[in-house]
């Protein structure tokens, strides 16, 4: 079992829920007489094999204390001594976060018998489901298990047992985690951080002589074992190493005939297709160790039998703007050497094998591979998601930009809402609501959209269907179908859009008609008010199913928009005048120390480039590539567009070093930075970058119009 780490995921811990029964409530004095432990795995519940040991004390159990828990001198006075257990409990325990109920006290208790015995104790990274419940519901008139399972609707069975109390302590801890995750405590860190905040409750047991239940989050040994990470195959796409173009034999040419073609074109695998634009789904592969093997089995007829009989199928594929690292780990999840690389519109390509791989180190570029993909359930989806902020941290720290580290980022994001999207079209198939009625995309939007999602991150999706009018039938299954996706990524950590940006309501999901429709009435009859967080739909990346309806309606918006400065005005009213960083003194405007470099910065910058690409035709996502683009026109202004790219690299450094900083200590992840960590030259240049946009509504408007 595995130490968790800052960012794990509560609803994917490892953890062991322990509880005690003593000869007292003085820990200095009190002798164990019963311990047991039950195991959490992955966030759930694991009913097999607890531990539970009577232990004898070799002092009387008080009568006070057997009336409560039913252990008298008889019950332990063939039980193994601590001395005997300690080792077997450690064991079980191993290096899982300990989890217990009123835990302080059972940990004070463990810690004395320990030095009694002359054993070695060391504090484990432990959870209270007492101080949880506290930071869960302030206002309960009690936080005894009793009172707890009462309010959770916890059935109790064996108190003051001590296997029947940790059972009792782990059932709760589990009904604890929606309420935590509604107030924004997600993480191991976010709970341990919470907690030590009550501060009368820690000095009660801290005078009582219990141990701390939880110590300040810290970066532990667990979190330090990925070392130097290689950061190519996080800077590089697929597309950057793959060989094209794709080399296709037909199924019945022979063996001989394809192992001369990869002789003479130097590349150890072929296609096999009866069609040279065939989709992959359709295609098999055959490489040099499928030939080598059919040789060393049938001998030289081997090369005359149809290279058809040794393909491998299905072919496993990968997107060609997919990042390396993800090749990687889909390589040795499924242990393939081989992948077809495919386009956007799921078209084959080119082709990916280790041997395009062989200059990285491999035990440094699969520290996030595919492990969302072939996540099975909610807690593993929330487990691998949460390796993203140490990746994060790692790779700012081998110098990668934060523009690179956005693009993994959104990657994971978009691959995060593909997989719920599967695993919602399951649940809808196996409670009998059927497939999909028709062809759909979903998308992501805003920044995961743009590649420059950052730690930081709730919701904005939509929904497109290929036919159905709004509020009938197809509409209805992928309003079940988007509920279930919204709901598995607010578990696993990407939250509810505040804005409602979400493919779950109507306004974000319909028909091909229906989003052209909607489309003609913002281009043409809206006002300022009606737009509010529409310029987002221009940012639409598919992320699942049919990407070619959702790629077809984001390059027909920017062809609908093409000429329409009336809309371009009103985007524009929509977001004008940005929010200054400045004071009427030229300080900075902070809050409680910090200051909101989102609102003040990016959104200053990443409106009026989507803005400005809508208005002059300017197909791209990114952006950077739409500011690239808009000075490409010669509209003017290249000096300023040039700095605003800078300060757009800038804002994301110091949000993205501020999000590792916090998620590392337990402080949720916001898109403020505090001032005062900031060295000398990082202040330059977050105030070099604020004057870089304090004028850009001017910019905006003088760009708007020009041809």
């Amino acid at each position: 079992m595995i130490r968790g780490s800052n960012a794990t995921p509560l609803i994917a811990l490892d953890a062991v829920v322990i509880d005690s029964e003593t000869t007292g409530l003085d820990p200095k004095s009190a002798r164990l007489v019963e311990i047991a432990a039950v195991r959490l795995v992955g966030g759930k519940f694991d009913e097999r094999a607890p531990f539970r040991r009577l232990v004898r004390p070799d002092v009387p159990i008080p009568a006070a204390a057997s009336a409560i828990h039913g252990i008298e001198d008889a019950t332990v006075a063939a039980a193994p001594t601590f001395a005997e257990v300690w080792p077997e409990l450690s064991a079980f325990i191993g290096g899982a976060v300990v989890i217990g109920h009123t835990l302080g006290f059972d940990l004070a208790i463990l810690r004395e018998e320990c030095r009694r015995a002359g054993l070695s104790w060391a504090r484990p990274r432990s959870l209270d489901t007492r101080l949880l419940a506290e930071v869960a519901a302030p206002d309960l008139a009690g936080y005894s298990p009793d009172q707890l399972a009462a309010w959770l609707g916890i059935a109790v069975e064996g108190r003051h047992s001590a296997l029947g109390d940790a059972t009792l302590a782990a059932r709760i801890f589990l009904a604890l985690l929606p309420e935590l995750r509604e107030g924004g405590i997600r993480t191991l860190a976010e709970a341990e951080q919470a907690c030590r905040a009550l501060t009368d409750v820690l000095d009660r047991e801290h005078r009582a002589g219990w141990v701390e239940a939880v110590t300040a989050p810290n970066r532990i040994e667990a979190e330090r074992t990925l070392g130097r990470i290689d950061s190519y195959p996080y800077r590089h796409r697929v597309a950057d190493v793959m060989s094209a173009p794709p080399q296709i034999v037909p199924p019945d040419v022979s063996i001989g005939s394809a192992l001369g073609r990869m002789v003479r074109e130097r590349i150890s695998s072929l296609f096999v297709s009866g069609e040279s634009n065939v989709p992959p789904q359709q295609a098999g592969i055959v490489t040099e160790r499928d030939i080598m093997r059919a040789l060393a089995e049938h001998g030289a007829p081997a090369l005359e039998m149809p290279v058809e009989r040794i393909a491998s199928r299905p072919l496993v594929t990968v997107p060609a703007d997919a990042l390396v690292y993800r090749a990687i780990g889909r390589m040795d999840r499924l242990k393939v050497r081989h992948l077809g690389v495919t386009t956007e519109q799921g078209e084959l390509c080119g082709a990916l094998s280790m041997r395009n791989l062989r200059h990285l180190r491999a035990e440094g570029a699969v520290i996030l591979g595919d492990e969302i993909e072939r996540s099975e359930g909610v807690p593993e989806l929330a487990r691998a998601f949460a390796k993203l902020p140490h990746l994060a941290s790692g790779l700012l720290a081998e110098g990668l930009s934060s523009r690179e580290i956005a693009v993994l980022i959104s990657h994971e994001v978009a691959e995060l809402t593909r997989r719920a999207a599967l695993f919602a079209e399951r649940i809808l198939q196996d409670s009998g609501q059927g497939g999909p009625p028709c062809p759909y995309a979903f998308v992501v939007l805003g920044s995961a959209g743009r590649g420059e999602s950052l730690l930081a991150m709730d919701q904005d999706n939509a929904l497109v269907f290929a036919e159905g009018a709004p509020g009938g039938e197809h509409d209805h299954w992928f309003e079940r179908l988007s509920i279930i996706v919204s709901d598995i990524l607010h578990e696993v950590g990407v939250p509810y859009c505040p804005g409602g940006v979400m493919a779950k309501n109507p306004q974000w999901r319909g028909s091909v008609a229906t989003w052209r429709e909607r489309l003609d009435g913002w281009i043409r009859h809206s006002s300022p008010e009606d737009l509010l967080s529409v310029d987002i739909f221009f940012d639409m990346r598919s992320v699942h199913g049919d990407a070619s309806l959702a790629n077809d309606l984001w390059r027909g918006s920017f062809e609908a928009a093409r000429g329409e400065a009336g809309f371009a005005r009103l985007l524009a009213e929509a977001v004008l005048p940005f929010e200054s960083a400045f004071n009427l003194f030229g300080g900075l405007r902070t809050r409680q120390g910090r200051i909101d470099l989102k609102k003040v910065g990016l959104f200053g910058i990443v409106a009026p480039a989507r803005i400005l690409a809508i208005c002059h035709h300017v197909i791209e996502r990114s952006t950077p590539a739409r500011l690239a683009s808009i000075k490409a026109l010669g509209l003017g202004g290249a000096y300023d567009l040039d700095m605003l790219d800078e300060a757009h690299e800038t804002f994301l450094e110091l949000i993205l070093d501020q999000q590792c900083e916090d998620i590392e200590h337990g402080v949720q992840a916001t898109n403020t930075i505090l001032l005062k960590r900031l060295s000398q030259k990082d202040h330059a240049r977050l105030r070099g970058a604020l004057h870089a946009v304090r004028h850009v509504d001017d910019l905006l408007r003088d760009m708007l119009f020009k041809d």
